[in-house]
């Protein structure tokens, strides 16, 4: 399969503001203080087109469950499960967003299959399978607006001709490349490049709740299209929550109904990876279910 990312396709114009991208060794200005909505705000005031408004965010209070994945019923993901791809050496500086385990399915060469090198993973429209495979994945429409961002200190620049990564589990919490039904599927995983602006979006559908997991989807940055080829060359790898109101609403719908059970039993705190803390992760969510939804985060690195 030919590769999306050809040393001929590097321009030095493509590596733009990433191309010695600061390693902030501290950073405890105003995003760090504000955190979460606050951020967003600042973020908005330094360019940001996101306008839109934020939905709930507020927690359930179910049992606590344990962070990890789960497996043996429906909408848990398959065998394999265990926190890898996260670095957790990594220095991230206040306002950035965190660091997070790229999870047991990333797809990204970390953990098995790299679908990073092949021919059609660069697409905004991730619903469905590309190559051999012919899949599409069913559920709420979804769009997923990402706004990158380079800070070094005070400075906020949109983070032109950055790469983002983003997979997902589809309506049944399965994830495409691993769980044995959908082996053989490559869909609800894409690459997209920032334009000027920092901003990029995918199409996609609404993602289960699995046991375990608080409803969720996972997302590596490059600092280029070039460079989005393999986990070893990301600069950060973070997951994005979905807000609680938004997701009763989703579940609710025809297909969702094992999340129902699922979500029941959650909440922010006990999730293993939101639990100390998502104020800069929590997206954004407008739309409904007749009409889909539109998912906004910013992402400063």
């Amino acid at each position: 399969m030919s590769h999306h990312g050809s040393t001929e396709e590097t321009e030095e114009h493509d590596l733009g503001l990433s191309h010695d991208l600061p390693r902030i060794m501290a950073r405890r200005g105003l995003l760090g203080l504000l955190g979460g909505v606050g951020a967003a705000a600042a973020l908005s005031a330094c360019g940001s087109d996101d306008t839109t408004s934020s939905t709930s965010g507020s927690t359930t209070s179910g049992s606590s469950t344990s962070g990890g994945t789960t497996q043996g019923g429906p909408g848990t993901p398959p065998d394999g499960g265990g926190a890898i791809g996260g670095d957790t050496s990594l220095e991230v500086a206040d306002g950035e967003i965190p660091e997070e385990t790229a999870g047991p399915y990333p797809g990204d060469g970390s953990n098995g299959v790299n679908v990073l090198t092949e021919s059609g993973v660069v697409r905004s429209d991730i619903t469905t399978s590309f190559g051999d495979a012919s899949g599409v994945a069913e559920g709420i429409a979804t769009t997923v607006r990402l706004k990158v961002y380079d800070l070094n200190g005070d400075s906020v620049t949109p983070l032109a001709g950055a790469a983002i990564y983003l997979w997902h589990c589809d309506r049944e919490g399965r994830y495409s490349l691993y769980d044995d039904e959908i082996v053989g599927e490559n869909y609800l995983r894409g690459v997209q490049e920032a334009d000027d602006e920092g901003n990029l979006t995918f199409t996609t559908i609404f993602p289960a709740c699995y046991s375990g997991r608080w409803p969720h989807m996972h997302f590596e940055v490059y600092e280029s299209l070039a460079k989005a080829t393999s986990a070893d060359n990301k600069l950060r790898t973070s997951q994005l929550a979905l807000p609680e109101d938004v997701c009763n609403d989703v579940y609710a719908t025809e297909g969702y109904e094992q999340s129902v059970s699922n979500l029941s039993q959650l909440s922010l705190e006990s999730d293993g990876i939101f639990s100390d803390g998502y104020s800069l992760q929590m997206a954004k969510v407008t739309g409904s279910v007749e009409e889909g939804y539109t998912v906004s985060l910013n992402v400063p690195v």
